[in-house]
């Protein structure tokens, strides 16, 4: 059966459509739009909740930070350069971590103190002019007063420091200035004069530290010369800083005194390394790193010291080196208190040896082989991506202050270990009988009990599968989920207690379809006192004592009566509190979703109380909340539909008004969007199930229109999130419903050795319970989706004709052939994916054959009649590319209409912008042709010769601003 694009009744109904909305002002999304939309990131509010500050972005180009006072509604807006671009993802969907700058204002919320990035013409001038990677545009600093609106700006900036409970202070460090030509050629002198190991390992120099007072506008700046490192103390008044400076005798670490202009005083200084400064929190005292007493030493071993704030300002306290033999403190690990303040945490490693110097002509003739042997704890790969990670490993060791008493906790075979809270025990992990079994399985670990005075260890738990178990605030018990069942372990007995399995209701996630153990709903964790957990069944909120004795359901079964999943919301800091967790005594603020509508809202509650749970606000929104006032009651939150972007609200603890405060996207206003709703269904076996729908705007129920599928998993939950426009390796909602296409994103619920057919089974239901409306050309129906989205394509195009054009990103074809293969980002096998996880097969080839066969879309390619899409990049991190290759070259074979792109060098996700951009483009174009009737663009018409792939790129460079309007 031949499909022909169809040329008549959907662009003509289209094109109607979108000129009425012309005459209104408005037009739909284009390409062009996605680098000037903004999004908001690192939110605060002042101590007092008399300001806001936000970094305000756009995907391309130059952001701003704004300040605003909330009573008047006047705004601050200073600029702030633009993003670094988003780090590499190795998992299935793009980073959508918000990236920004930091904020902080002081605790008097008189200024406001902003990290800020290099404009991206800096940037783009420094690119041209070939700038070495230390000569590009550095970052700077932004202090703005938030009573005048007066803003200073300072270059270079590497990190600042705004003192918690201080007063107007601000600490920073400026970026390193590059050598002197005669430091360099002092340097290169010694460095001749050195072993080449010595000459391998380059010592690093310390640049300016600048304290300034805020509240002088003359005469509040002092600086310091060769700093590394600084550290100031919480309440503002005292500031350590290490040095690492040429001159050696001037090494070492500093006290200054904030207030009063009194000169450093030397904690310790000397010949040698200064590092890893830490304060306690309560700021009493002070740790650090050193290895002054052997610097002479070839190889010189840091010692961990410590500094009363209270002594006299020169007065080092104790040091402690002893490690366990055969190991060193290193400077590779951070150095911390314990919570009260009474032990201190370091690192211990294995002598590094230096690292080998490159600088010398590789050898001829050298041979470079990896060997993989059947018995490795891990494979080869897996062991390149952690090389570096194993080489900077560190044990966790611990020193007890009272007792002078230093211990190694952690080692080659406990290699991680997790304090309790007053650092008396720790929990250990030993996983290395375990360690092959991540290949096909998971991560598995025997969890033990360790005594941190003497060091003893007791095994507790056999063979626990992931999680760490979760310390309370005094120590005495631990929390953990096993087995579809909560648990604790009592300390230092390590008697074990089922504390779920009298109860009710399931507190595993009954919707987990994996091979895999069920995961657990969830938890908010300990109360402060110790006395219960708080655990989460489907929809309410559990307290459960620590020994299991007693119980009670802290919502009343309300939210199982009324459908809602209710979940307790932290607002509050514990930093000032003794002791970690959620107070018993206080009201709990509980983030309340309706599970068959999607609406969200927020309760109020007590743990002790019988009352039914009281509502605050609930609506077909979706509440987040942002950030609260530290010493105020004025809280940030956001409410997002598919239609309303997520902008910036101001209510109080009541939730009765909400005052919004930003308008991020002001040309929203003029543009075409859509609106989304539920809708239910059932899949060929009679379960239950819903999607999302998301319609155009002006939506007439009597035209047909273009339908686009979606999928992956389960997505109906994020039908009132706000898609923001922006390109990327698959369809943009957004764009896609303001330019006509009705989009469906259904939810799919899987059987373990069917993952195909369960697919199958779900989305021709809920394209049919959409068609049955009426409303939609059910010629012009498109599926696209990336990665397991991409596989389940594949595998239905070989078992359906319903769809005219699919565009399937990374797929996997063979599942004999992925079995094996490797997740490069990782490095891990892949053979877990099916026997356990996310491929949902539940055994091994040679197991369950006709499972892979079945259910591998190479063996129904001969059944595709789908013009298709694929996308599969050459270094795709997550699946081989081999495998969209596979696919690709058997349509090929068979005469099937098949595009593949390989943008080179990219991974599973497009990382580089340009790329994304010409990507979503192309995409749009080959779904328009078929499902709107528009011409064939050039390139699927005539192909691109590999000679003609820069004329190509240029070409069509050009045209991405105007394409798709």
């Amino acid at each position: 059966m031949t499909f022909r694009p169809r040329l008549g009744l959907v662009p003509v109904v289209l094109s109607m459509a979108l000129a009425v909305y012309a005459q209104q002002g408005k037009r739909p999304l284009a390409h062009g739009d996605y680098d000037g939309w903004k999004s908001i990131s690192s939110p605060q509010l002042s101590r007092d909740g008399k300001f806001l500050a936000y970094g305000l972005f756009p995907q391309d180009g130059d952001g701003l930070v704004v300040v605003r006072e909330l009573a008047t509604g006047k705004e601050w807006r200073e600029a702030a350069g633009a993003l670094p671009p988003p780090p590499a993802s190795t998992t299935d969907e793009p980073d959508r971590t918000p990236r920004g700058v930091r904020l902080a204002f002081t605790r008097d919320g008189r200024f406001l103190v902003s990290t800020t990035f290099p404009s991206k013409g800096e940037l783009a001038a420094a690119r041209k002019a070939r700038k070495k990677p230390e000569e590009m545009p550095k970052g700077g600093l932004l202090i703005v007063n938030t009573s005048t609106g007066a803003a200073t700006r300072v270059a270079d900036v590497k990190s600042m420091q705004v003192p918690e409970k201080g007063g107007a202070l601000v600490a920073y460090l400026k970026e390193a200035k590059p050598a002197s030509a005669e430091e360099k050629k002092a340097e290169e002198k010694k460095a001749e004069a050195a072993a080449p190991a010595a000459r391998a390992n380059k010592k690093e120099y310390g640049s300016e530290l600048v304290l300034r007072d805020l509240e002088k506008t003359e005469g509040g700046e002092r600086t310091f010369a060769s700093v590394m490192e600084y550290a100031l103390a919480k309440d503002g008044a005292t500031m350590l800083y290490a040095v690492s400076s040429r001159k050696e005798e001037e090494n070492g670490v500093y006290a200054v005194e904030t207030a009063g202009g009194g000169a450093p005083v030397p904690v310790m200084d000397g010949k040698g390394k200064y590092s890893k400064l830490a304060w306690d929190r309560e700021n009493k005292r002070a740790a650090f790193l050193s290895d002054r007493d052997e610097a002479a030493a070839k190889q010189p071993r840091p010692a961990l010291y410590l500094w009363e704030r209270r002594a006299a300002k020169a007065a080092a306290m104790a040091a402690a080196t002893a490690c366990s033999e055969g190991y060193v403190l290193s400077d590779k690990a951070a150095v911390s208190f314990s919570r009260d303040g009474s032990r201190v945490f370091a690192g211990c490693a294995p002598p590094r040896e230096p690292e080998p110097d490159t600088s010398a002509a590789p050898a001829e003739n050298k041979v470079v082989a990896d060997l993989w042997h059947w018995r490795d704890d891990l494979i080869q790969p897996m062991q390149k991506v952690l090389a570096r990670r194993e080489r900077d490993r560190t044990y966790t060791a611990v020193y007890h202050i009272a007792e002078k008493k230093f211990l190694q906790l952690a080692d080659r075979t406990m290699r991680t270990v997790s304090p309790s809270d007053d650092g008396r025990y720790a929990l250990g992990a030993d996983d290395s009988l375990y360690r092959r079994m991540v290949d096909y399985d998971g991560h598995y670990a025997d969890q033990y009990v360790v005594d941190t005075r003497t060091g003893a260890r007791r095994r507790v738990i056999e063979k626990m599968r992931a999680a760490t178990p979760q310390w309370s605030p005094d120590g005495k018990y631990a929390a953990f989920f096993r087995d579809k069942q909560w648990h604790t372990l009592s300390i230092p007995e390590g008697t074990l207690t089922t504390i779920t399995s009298s109860l009710e209701p399931a507190f595993f996630n009954e919707d987990d379809d994996r091979a895999e153990p069920a995961s657990n709903y969830g938890w908010a964790g300990w109360t402060n006192d110790s006395r219960w957990v708080l655990l989460y069944d489907r929809y309410d909120v559990w307290q459960v004592a620590a020994d299991g004795r007693t119980a009670r359901n802290v919502t009343e079964g309300f939210g199982r009566r009324n459908k809602l999943q209710l979940r307790v919301v932290r607002l509050d800091s514990e930093e000032d509190e003794p002791r970690r967790g959620i107070d018993p005594e206080k009201p709990v603020l509980l983030r309340a979703e309706n599970l068959e509508t999607r609406e969200t809202g927020f309760f109020r509650d007590r743990m002790n109380s019988d009352a039914a749970p009281e509502k605050l606000i609930m609506g077909a929104k979706n509440f987040r909340t942002v950030v609260k006032a530290r010493e105020a009651d004025v809280i940030a939150l956001t409410a997002s539909t598919f239609h309303e972007f997520p902008d910036l609200q101001i209510t109080d603890g009541t939730f009765a008004k909400l005052d919004k405060v930003t308008d991020a996207n002001p040309q929203k206003a003029g543009l075409l969007w859509g609106r989304g709703e539920l809708i239910r269904y059932k899949n060929t076996d009679g379960v239950a199930l819903q999607a999302a729908l998301y319609k155009p705007e002006g939506f007439d129920p009597a035209k047909k229109y273009p339908l686009m599928v979606n999928f992956y998993e389960r997505m109906s939950q994020t039908v009132h999130t706000f898609v923001d426009p922006r390109p990327g390796t698959s369809i943009n909602i957004s764009y896609y419903v303001s330019n006509g296409y009705v989009v469906l994103t259904p939810d799919i619920v899987y059987t373990v050795g069917s993952p195909g057919q369960s697919a199958l089974k779900a989305v021709l239901p809920a394209i049919q319970a959409v068609a049955d409306q009426g409303y939609i050309d059910e010629n012009a129906i498109g599926i696209q989706g990336h990665s397991w989205g991409g596989y389940q394509i594949a595998y239905m195009l070989g078992h359906t004709r319903r769809f005219r054009a699919a565009e399937a990103g990374a797929p996997v074809a063979n599942m004999f052939s992925a079995y094996n293969g490797i997740r490069w980002g990782s490095g891990m096998p892949r053979q877990f994916l099916y026997e356990q996880s996310q491929s949902r097969i539940g055994g091994t080839p040679w197991e369950r054959p006709m499972e892979y066969l079945e259910n591998s879309p190479i063996f129904s390619v001969n059944k595709v009649e789908t013009p298709v899409l694929i996308i599969h990049d050459d270094q795709d991190d997550a699946v081989p590319w081999y495998q969209g290759i596979e696919w690709f070259l058997s349509l090929r074979r068979l005469g099937k209409e098949a595009y593949l792109f390989n943008y080179n060098g990219e991974v599973h996700n497009l990382r580089q912008r340009q790329n994304q951009k010409d990507y979503t483009v192309r995409m749009q174009q080959f779904f328009d042709h078929f499902l709107k009737g528009a011409p064939a663009p050039e390139w699927m018409r005539k192909g691109i010769p590999y000679i003609d792939r820069e004329a190509e790129k240029e070409r069509f460079s050009k045209t991405f601003s105007g394409a798709g309007q």
